[in-house]
């Protein structure tokens, strides 16, 4: 493929919860734009790279098959989309799950006619050096909502940590990271936007986002939540349902009545500079620092775990059970590295 014809890319950074999958939808109804719901492939496929080992044909074919049959899994269908596996192969420059991660996206743009793919996988900003390697002219959204709303989503969520502690700590990493980023690639390539402004003047917001795109704006974008994307997402799971609604303006700073005084000094604690870089304002004294001790950080990792475990007993069978193909697939990756250690043990 030619670079005349190469897709463009556009990575969403930022931490979960903030808007992203509204953001993800509004850009899909442009013609030029490819966006469907993340895989996750690099958080997912990163740590277990190393059942694969030292990466050569043989290998890398296996990990593109896993991979594709793991996209293919999303609890979210990609609608209109084919994935071919030997096109993979084919295009990619180097044996790397990077490489794969970019094809992919790149045949869904083909399939789709589109100038753009999007990727919403947005802990992907803590792989921005491979990315910037494998797809040196990636465009960056960095999308961030107030950290303390942040964390009312996620004790909601089927996902991610569950108390105030921990949810501080991933949005500070996360949060670091994109700044970061931002400080150190060219500016006509990072688009950063605050998900309350977004809900406020969606129109101005999304304007921008097109100029910034070269894309033409489609007044579509502001009434996502009639496309068949938007309502296939919000049945897949409960904390997507609001994408069957439009845009609830006055969805911000739910944190002063749905935390507590403590959590909200916690979580101002661990994330005071980060908050006002920002432009957050903070909401306490910060002076309670025995709320950040090293004796109440052990108990918060305690009562994170039960925490973690009651979710998913309150949660629905539906939402369980849209995820369980992609467990399957993990849970048979590992069982097969396993038995190809006992067969090495056993020299066979």
């Amino acid at each position: 493929m030619s670079n005349s014809t190469q897709p463009l890319g556009i990575q969403i950074i930022g931490t979960q919860r903030s808007g992203s999958n509204l953001l993800r939808v509004m850009l899909d109804q442009s013609s030029e734009i490819v966006s469907p719901h993340p895989a996750h492939v690099l958080v997912t496929f990163v740590p277990l790279l190393e059942l694969y080992g030292d990466l050569d044909t043989e290998t890398y074919k296996v990990l593109i098959n896993d991979v594709v049959d793991y996209v293919e899994a999303n609890p979210v269908p990609w609608d209109g989309i084919t994935i071919d596996r030997d096109w993979i192969f084919e295009n990619s420059n180097v044996y790397s799950l990077f490489e794969i991660n970019r094809l992919i996206y790149e045949q869904a743009a083909i399939c789709k006619k589109a100038k753009y793919w999007c990727c919403k996988s947005m802990a992907n900003v803590h792989y921005a050096d491979e990315l910037e390697s494998h797809s040196p002219n990636l465009k960056y959204i960095y999308l961030y909502r107030d950290g303390r709303d942040v964390a009312v989503s996620f004790k909601k969520a089927i996902v991610g940590e569950k108390h105030i502690y921990h949810l501080a700590r991933q949005w500070k990493y996360d949060q670091e990271a994109c700044i970061e980023l931002a400080d150190r690639i060219e500016k006509d390539r990072f688009f950063a936007l605050n998900y309350e402004t977004l809900i406020a003047q969606p129109e101005a917001v999304i304007k921008d986002l097109c100029s910034f795109l070269d894309i033409t704006y489609n007044e579509n974008m502001l009434s996502f939540y009639n496309s068949h994307e938007s309502k296939a997402t919000a049945a897949a799971g409960e904390m997507w349902q609001n994408l069957e609604k439009p845009i609830m303006r006055n969805n911000t700073g739910k944190f002063h009545k749905e935390l507590t005084h403590e959590e909200i000094e916690i979580f101002e604690l661990v994330n005071q500079n980060v908050l006002q870089k920002l432009d957050y304002p903070l909401f306490t004294a910060l002076t309670n620092t025995q709320l950040i001790s090293e004796d109440a950080i052990e108990q918060y990792g305690m009562d994170n775990k039960i925490l973690k475990k009651e979710i998913l007993v309150k949660a629905r069978k539906s939402d369980l059970e849209h995820r369980e193909p992609q467990l399957i697939i993990l849970r048979k990756i590992k069982e097969r590295a396993a038995e190809l250690v006992i067969q090495s043990s056993a020299g066979l």
